[in-house]
């Protein structure tokens, strides 16, 4: 019994022990278990202290909700974005970060996602507008993410603040925009298109760039020849009526006229007092942004964009108006130094042409005056010989005053060519006037009818008869010329007009009495920016071959240089007029006594004639025959040298050609003074190139005369030689 109650016990103490074994062991990985546990708690808590300060330290907002839609957690960039604390936005309504057009469709998604768990949004980003605390709206980019916690959702936003990198994001566009225009403006200034063509190209750029707020309406305007008037060139969206009254803008006047005057940029958010055109119907209020186009301080145009009422003056508007507006000036004044370029090359042009034909001029007078001087003179010689009552002499008469009109043909020609300087005489106008009248109406057609109204009365003028006659001629060739194809009526009247110290029409003139002369037409007429020019120099309107621009310019020199002046009045369909003003001389007509017939003497003396044409040799030599004189010929001036070297003494007087083979006829009388120094030598020429009294008298010739030459002419020059002599 005892043992069995001893091995009860120890097998109870065996038991007992292991119990307190195994208790031990679970003890002590309990105790583990707990360490290990403190240590897991100790871990997450420092997560999540350093979770918190991560979160703190972003420059992104973190914005926590629950599926309330209460904020449950914020750091402090989200106070920076929104500028609201920690402490008033804790558990308020998410909503209150959202701007009010987004708040429908918000509060819509959440719910639904609250719902069914599906949000499009999370897991994404996008970019929409934030409203801060104190109302203005904010650029940002928002990241949701979503979990649950406890079977409650979550909903986590990281936000950032996008303003700065939009604004790069603008600036970078509108530099694109603006190179881009500027570019499309440099590429279309370099082709042969014209500046309108450049300015509407200038317009839809402007006005197709997204990025500015402005209306679709817009207009350019330039500064032409009227320095202080702006004229519209281009425009997009303007009712006729206001293109009309803003076609012509004087500086000053309006915005646009305000921005040329200052040369700064006028912007005006509405129509305000400074607005100076209204039209009654049509004109809705507005606003403008008008940049002035700027060399330096000089105002070349201006453009006018239109604006809604009530825009915001925006700098990077106006600064990439402005660049427009710089790109432009720099074009416009390329174009406009190619163009003044260009005129005045096409001057140059003009200018060598006119010296050939004045060149060429001076030849075919010298060939025509060698062939008119046989005319004019066997002409003389036989009416002359002509009793007063043959039936010939009118034939003849008609011969001889054809001769002299060629003559003086010759003579403008010579003048033309600046081959001969104009005479001033004391004169009456008129007959001037019918004989250059007489020689248009042959050139023009029957369908232009020629009509005079010249008063027989009207006084003496100081003048060249060959400048009145060019005058006569060009001013007529013109109303011609305007009346070309449809005909009409080409009016000359002369009158006399009296002006005071205030009624003068050029500055230069001065009070007195004047005749005037009117040209007038009933051709096609001009607009007034026509008359303006009219005068210049080489400026036309007459299409390629009818003109050079050249004569009425030459008109307008010639009467100004007398203390005259010129007017021209012209309406478009209703014809033009020209009122030429010549100053009246107080000395009569009657003192000149250019009526006066002289008497032709001759003499007896020896003659020496060189003339290389054998028509010209022969039949002065019969004039001079018929004179009196004895005369010794020859064709070349060498033979004649000759000769005279034979028997110098046997002449008294040697007249001789100038245009000569061998040797000239200055030459030739200069060889003649070497041999005998006192002899008188007459120079014969059928043109004066260089050669003025002054010239001849330096080279001892003692004078000379002009082919063809009237045998009274030649008479009494001769006369004055021998006699002098």
């Amino acid at each position: 019994m005892e043992a069995i109650l001893e091995n009860s016990q120890q097998n109870l103490e065996r038991v007992v022990k292991k119990k307190t074994f195994d208790l031990l062991q679970t003890n002590k990985a309990l105790q583990k278990k707990i360490q290990e546990f403190q240590q897991v708690e100790a871990s997450l808590h420092e997560s999540q202290e350093q979770y918190i300060r991560l979160i703190e330290t972003l420059t992104d907002a973190i914005i926590s909700v629950d599926e309330t839609g209460k904020i449950i957690q914020w750091n402090d960039a989200a106070s920076d974005i929104f500028g609201y604390s920690k402490s008033e936005i804790m558990y308020q309504s998410v909503v209150m970060l959202i701007p009010e057009n987004y708040i429908k469709s918000h509060l819509e998604g959440f719910d639904r996602f609250v719902r069914t768990g599906k949000m499009s949004v999370v897991g994404k980003t996008i970019s929409l507008e934030g409203i801060a605390k104190n109302g203005t709206k904010l650029p940002i980019e928002l990241s949701l993410s979503a979990f649950q916690k406890e079977e409650t959702w979550i909903i986590t936003a990281i936000i950032r603040e996008i303003s700065d990198r939009i604004a790069a994001e603008n600036e970078i566009i509108r530099s694109r925009d603006t190179q881009k225009v500027i570019n499309e403006l440099l590429r279309a200034s370099v082709t042969e298109q014209p500046v309108e063509w450049i300015l509407e190209n200038c317009l839809d750029l402007i006005l197709s760039i997204k990025w500015l707020t402005v209306e679709q309406k817009g207009c350019i305007f330039l500064v032409e020849d009227k320095k202080d008037i702006l004229i519209m060139k281009v425009q997009k969206g303007l009712n006729k009526e206001f293109e009309a009254k803003c076609a012509e803008m004087p500086f000053g006047k309006c915005i646009c006229g305000k921005a040329a005057l200052s040369g700064k940029v006028e912007f005006v958010a509405k129509i305000d007092e400074r607005h100076d055109i209204y039209i009654e119907r049509g004109t809705e209020d507005h606003g403008h942004y008008c940049i002035p186009i700027l060399s330096e301080s000089k105002t070349l145009g201006v453009i006018n964009i239109y604006l809604e009422a009530g825009h915001s003056y925006d700098e990077t508007e106006v600064e990439f108006l402005s660049t427009v507006a710089n790109t432009l000036a720099g074009i416009l004044l390329r174009k406009y130094a190619k163009k003044e370029k260009q005129q005045i090359e096409m001057k140059l042009l003009h200018t060598q042409q006119l010296e050939s034909i004045g060149t060429l001029a001076g030849g075919i007078a010298h060939d025509f005056n060698n062939i008119l001087f046989p005319i004019v003179g066997y002409t003389q010689m036989l009416l002359e010989d002509t009793p007063e009552d043959s039936p010939t002499r009118d034939s003849l008469k008609q011969i001889y005053t054809s001769a002299l009109r060629a003559k003086s043909l010759v003579k403008q020609i010579l003048t033309f060519s600046r081959q001969e300087s104009s005479e001033l005489m004391l004169m009456k106008i008129q007959p001037i006037v019918k004989e250059a009248l007489k020689l248009i109406r042959a050139t023009i057609p029957t369908t232009i009818e020629i009509k005079q109204d010249m008063n027989p009365d009207c006084g003496v003028i100081k003048a060249d008869p060959t400048q009145i006659h060019q005058i006569v001629m060009n001013l007529a060739t013109n109303a011609y010329h305007a009346m070309e194809e449809t005909g009409g009526e080409l009016k000359v009247s002369l009158k006399e007009m009296e002006f005071g110290t205030l009624d003068q029409i050029n500055p230069n003139m001065a009070p007195g009495i004047y005749a005037c002369l009117i040209v007038a037409d009933t051709g096609v007429g001009m607009e007034k920016k026509l008359t303006d020019k009219i005068f210049d120099p080489f400026f036309t309107t007459k299409a390629i071959g009818k003109g050079t621009g050249m004569g009425l310019s030459v008109v307008h020199g010639i009467v100004t240089a007398m203390g005259g002046a010129i007017q021209v009045y012209s309406e478009p369909e209703k014809g033009t007029q020209f009122h030429v003003f010549f100053p009246i001389e107080e000395d009569s007509f009657e003192k000149q006594n250019i009526q006066t017939k002289t008497l032709i003497q001759g003499g007896t003396e020896k003659i020496l004639l060189v003339d290389d044409e054998q028509a010209i040799l022969t039949m002065e030599k019969r004039m001079l025959e018929r004179l009196g004189y004895q005369v010794t010929s020859h064709t070349g001036s060498l033979e004649a040298l000759e000769a005279f070297r034979a028997n110098s003494n046997k002449f008294d007087l040697v007249i001789t050609d100038m245009a000569m083979p061998n040797m000239p006829g200055d030459k030739l009388s200069t060889e003649l003074t070497k041999i005998r120094p006192a002899i008188p030598v007459l120079l014969c020429t059928g043109f004066s190139e260089n050669m003025s009294e002054e010239r001849v008298a330096s080279l001892g010739i003692k004078g000379f005369l002009l082919k063809p030459i009237l045998m009274n002419d030649l008479a009494q020059k001769i006369r004055e030689v021998l006699d002098e002599n």
